[in-house]
Protein backbone atom coordinates (compact mmCIF):
# COMPACT_ATOMS: atom_id res chain seq x y z
CA UNK A 1 0.00 0.00 0.00
CA UNK A 2 1.44 3.10 -1.28
CA UNK A 3 -0.70 5.44 0.91
CA UNK A 4 0.82 5.18 4.75
CA UNK A 5 -1.41 5.93 7.97
CA UNK A 6 0.30 7.19 10.81
CA UNK A 7 1.09 5.39 14.29
CA UNK A 8 -0.52 2.06 13.43
CA UNK A 9 1.14 -0.72 15.19
CA UNK A 10 2.17 -4.27 13.72
CA UNK A 11 -1.30 -5.87 14.54
CA UNK A 12 -3.46 -2.88 12.90
CA UNK A 13 -0.93 -2.52 9.96
CA UNK A 14 -1.61 -6.31 9.25
CA UNK A 15 -4.88 -6.33 9.53
CA UNK A 16 -5.27 -3.17 7.36
CA UNK A 17 -2.94 -4.72 4.83
CA UNK A 18 -5.31 -7.78 4.16
CA UNK A 19 -8.30 -5.36 4.08
CA UNK A 20 -9.75 -6.76 7.36
CA UNK A 21 -9.81 -3.13 8.78
CA UNK A 22 -10.22 0.05 6.95
CA UNK A 23 -10.17 4.05 8.21
CA UNK A 24 -14.41 4.53 7.79
CA UNK A 25 -15.22 8.18 7.62
CA UNK A 26 -19.06 7.36 7.02
CA UNK A 27 -21.77 4.73 5.69
CA UNK A 28 -25.12 5.49 5.28
CA UNK A 29 -27.92 4.09 3.75
CA UNK A 30 -29.27 6.02 0.63
CA UNK A 31 -30.24 6.59 -2.90
CA UNK A 32 -27.70 6.52 -5.58
CA UNK A 33 -27.52 10.17 -6.98
CA UNK A 34 -25.45 10.03 -9.96
CA UNK A 35 -24.24 7.97 -12.67
CA UNK A 36 -25.27 4.68 -14.40
CA UNK A 37 -26.93 3.47 -10.94
CA UNK A 38 -28.88 6.47 -10.37
CA UNK A 39 -32.24 6.30 -8.14
CA UNK A 40 -31.09 2.92 -6.44
CA UNK A 41 -31.06 2.45 -3.10
CA UNK A 42 -27.23 1.72 -2.12
CA UNK A 43 -25.45 1.31 1.33
CA UNK A 44 -22.60 3.74 0.97
CA UNK A 45 -19.04 2.87 2.66
CA UNK A 46 -17.07 6.16 2.22
CA UNK A 47 -13.25 5.33 3.22
CA UNK A 48 -11.10 8.16 4.06
CA UNK A 49 -8.03 8.70 2.93
CA UNK A 50 -6.80 10.19 -0.67
CA UNK A 51 -4.26 11.73 -2.38
CA UNK A 52 -5.40 11.93 -6.02
CA UNK A 53 -6.30 16.27 -4.73
CA UNK A 54 -8.95 17.40 -6.79
CA UNK A 55 -9.48 21.04 -6.26
CA UNK A 56 -13.08 21.07 -6.57
CA UNK A 57 -13.58 18.14 -4.26
CA UNK A 58 -16.59 18.06 -2.19
CA UNK A 59 -15.64 15.71 0.60
CA UNK A 60 -12.31 17.02 1.32
CA UNK A 61 -12.40 16.31 4.81
CA UNK A 62 -12.14 12.22 3.16
CA UNK A 63 -8.64 13.57 2.60
CA UNK A 64 -6.46 12.59 5.38
CA UNK A 65 -7.34 9.08 6.94
CA UNK A 66 -5.64 9.65 10.02
CA UNK A 67 -8.98 11.65 10.81
CA UNK A 68 -11.06 8.54 10.76
CA UNK A 69 -11.21 5.64 12.84
CA UNK A 70 -9.52 1.96 11.76
CA UNK A 71 -12.97 -0.27 11.58
CA UNK A 72 -13.59 -3.84 11.61
CA UNK A 73 -14.97 -5.14 8.22
CA UNK A 74 -16.94 -7.57 9.77
CA UNK A 75 -18.61 -4.72 11.81
CA UNK A 76 -19.42 -2.81 8.37
CA UNK A 77 -20.77 -5.84 6.85
CA UNK A 78 -23.39 -6.08 9.77
CA UNK A 79 -24.46 -2.73 9.29
CA UNK A 80 -25.30 -3.39 5.39
CA UNK A 81 -27.29 -6.42 6.61
CA UNK A 82 -28.88 -5.04 9.21
CA UNK A 83 -30.35 -2.33 6.54
CA UNK A 84 -31.25 -5.48 4.24
CA UNK A 85 -29.08 -3.33 1.68
CA UNK A 86 -28.72 -5.54 -1.75
CA UNK A 87 -25.51 -2.94 -2.85
CA UNK A 88 -23.29 -1.13 -1.44
CA UNK A 89 -21.08 1.40 -2.74
CA UNK A 90 -18.06 1.71 -1.68
CA UNK A 91 -16.33 5.43 -2.55
CA UNK A 92 -14.10 8.06 -0.61
CA UNK A 93 -11.71 9.37 -0.58
CA UNK A 94 -9.96 6.86 -3.28
CA UNK A 95 -11.14 3.44 -1.63
CA UNK A 96 -8.25 1.42 -4.24
CA UNK A 97 -5.71 2.73 -1.84
CA UNK A 98 -6.94 0.20 0.57
CA UNK A 99 -7.12 -4.17 -0.40
CA UNK A 100 -11.07 -4.44 -0.70
CA UNK A 101 -10.68 -8.31 -1.68
CA UNK A 102 -12.16 -8.77 2.19
CA UNK A 103 -14.53 -6.51 2.05
CA UNK A 104 -16.17 -7.49 -1.36
CA UNK A 105 -15.93 -11.00 -1.07
CA UNK A 106 -17.91 -11.41 2.21
CA UNK A 107 -20.05 -8.86 0.83
CA UNK A 108 -20.62 -11.24 -2.26
CA UNK A 109 -21.53 -14.55 0.25
CA UNK A 110 -24.03 -12.57 1.63
CA UNK A 111 -25.39 -11.61 -1.94
CA UNK A 112 -24.84 -8.45 -1.95
CA UNK A 113 -23.99 -6.89 -5.24
CA UNK A 114 -20.52 -4.43 -5.00
CA UNK A 115 -19.83 -1.07 -6.62
CA UNK A 116 -17.09 1.27 -6.55
CA UNK A 117 -16.50 4.84 -7.76
CA UNK A 118 -13.10 5.20 -7.69
CA UNK A 119 -10.26 7.59 -9.91
CA UNK A 120 -8.15 4.78 -10.54
CA UNK A 121 -4.91 5.92 -9.72
CA UNK A 122 -4.39 2.66 -7.49
CA UNK A 123 -4.29 -1.06 -8.10
CA UNK A 124 -7.56 -2.77 -8.48
CA UNK A 125 -8.62 -4.59 -5.70
CA UNK A 126 -12.15 -6.32 -4.74
CA UNK A 127 -14.79 -8.19 -6.93
CA UNK A 128 -17.39 -6.11 -8.36
CA UNK A 129 -20.13 -5.66 -9.82
CA UNK A 130 -20.09 -2.32 -11.32
CA UNK A 131 -17.24 -0.27 -11.61
CA UNK A 132 -17.13 3.31 -11.99
CA UNK A 133 -14.36 5.22 -12.82
CA UNK A 134 -14.10 8.78 -12.50
CA UNK A 135 -10.25 9.71 -14.26
CA UNK A 136 -8.48 12.83 -12.15
CA UNK A 137 -5.70 14.87 -13.84
CA UNK A 138 -3.77 15.24 -10.80
CA UNK A 139 -3.21 11.47 -10.51
CA UNK A 140 -3.94 9.87 -13.60
CA UNK A 141 -5.52 6.05 -13.81
CA UNK A 142 -3.64 2.85 -13.37
CA UNK A 143 -4.41 1.44 -17.68
CA UNK A 144 -5.61 -1.74 -16.41
CA UNK A 145 -8.53 -0.13 -15.00
CA UNK A 146 -9.82 1.00 -18.53
CA UNK A 147 -10.49 -2.41 -19.70
CA UNK A 148 -12.79 -3.26 -17.20
CA UNK A 149 -14.39 0.31 -16.70
CA UNK A 150 -18.57 -0.53 -16.56
CA UNK A 151 -19.08 3.33 -16.57
CA UNK A 152 -16.63 6.42 -17.38
CA UNK A 153 -17.92 9.58 -15.54
CA UNK A 154 -16.46 12.59 -16.36
CA UNK A 155 -16.38 15.67 -14.42
CA UNK A 156 -16.36 18.80 -16.30
CA UNK A 157 -14.95 22.30 -14.51
CA UNK A 158 -14.28 23.66 -17.59
CA UNK A 159 -14.34 23.49 -21.14
CA UNK A 160 -11.13 22.01 -21.23
CA UNK A 161 -12.64 18.95 -19.26
CA UNK A 162 -14.64 17.94 -22.83
CA UNK A 163 -11.30 17.37 -24.65
CA UNK A 164 -10.34 15.51 -21.43
CA UNK A 165 -12.98 13.56 -21.73
CA UNK A 166 -12.61 12.73 -25.24
CA UNK A 167 -9.39 11.26 -24.15
CA UNK A 168 -10.19 9.09 -21.30
CA UNK A 169 -13.26 7.95 -23.40
CA UNK A 170 -10.64 6.31 -26.39
CA UNK A 171 -9.14 3.86 -23.33
CA UNK A 172 -12.25 2.12 -22.02
CA UNK A 173 -13.84 -0.77 -24.11
CA UNK A 174 -16.99 -0.55 -26.25
CA UNK A 175 -19.38 -1.75 -23.87
CA UNK A 176 -17.92 1.32 -21.10
CA UNK A 177 -21.42 3.86 -20.73
CA UNK A 178 -19.80 7.24 -20.82
CA UNK A 179 -20.94 10.29 -18.34
CA UNK A 180 -20.35 13.90 -18.68
CA UNK A 181 -21.39 15.06 -15.40
CA UNK A 182 -20.92 19.18 -14.29
CA UNK A 183 -19.30 20.42 -11.05
CA UNK A 184 -21.74 21.23 -8.81
CA UNK A 185 -20.44 24.61 -7.74
CA UNK A 186 -20.51 25.57 -11.18
CA UNK A 187 -23.57 23.49 -12.52
CA UNK A 188 -26.08 26.51 -13.69
CA UNK A 189 -23.03 27.45 -15.91
CA UNK A 190 -22.11 24.15 -17.33
CA UNK A 191 -25.09 22.32 -17.86
CA UNK A 192 -26.47 24.17 -21.05
CA UNK A 193 -22.94 23.40 -22.51
CA UNK A 194 -23.08 19.94 -21.57
CA UNK A 195 -26.73 19.15 -22.73
CA UNK A 196 -25.21 20.98 -26.32
CA UNK A 197 -21.89 18.68 -26.29
CA UNK A 198 -24.38 15.84 -25.72
CA UNK A 199 -26.83 16.51 -28.82
CA UNK A 200 -24.19 16.67 -30.86
CA UNK A 201 -21.79 13.48 -29.52
CA UNK A 202 -24.63 11.45 -28.36
CA UNK A 203 -22.01 8.57 -27.61
CA UNK A 204 -22.15 10.41 -24.13
CA UNK A 205 -24.81 10.69 -21.39
CA UNK A 206 -25.46 13.63 -18.71
CA UNK A 207 -24.89 12.45 -15.00
CA UNK A 208 -26.52 14.64 -12.62
CA UNK A 209 -26.22 14.94 -8.80
CA UNK A 210 -29.38 14.32 -8.46
CA UNK A 211 -29.41 13.61 -4.17
CA UNK A 212 -28.45 17.13 -4.06
CA UNK A 213 -31.64 18.66 -6.10
CA UNK A 214 -33.55 16.37 -4.13
CA UNK A 215 -31.25 17.32 -0.60
CA UNK A 216 -30.60 13.42 -0.11
CA UNK A 217 -27.78 12.92 1.77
Amino acid sequence: MQYKLHSLDKVQEALLNEGQHLPLMEEFYTIQGEGYNTGKAAYFIRIGGCDVGCHWCDVKESWNANLHPLTPVEKIIENVIHYKAKSVVVTGGEPLIYNLNYLTQHLQKNSIQTFIETSGAYNLSGQWNWICLSPKKTMLPKEEIYKVANELKIIIFNNHDFKWAEEQAAKVSDNCHLYLQPEWSKHQQLTPQIIEYVKNNPKWMISLQTHKYMNIP
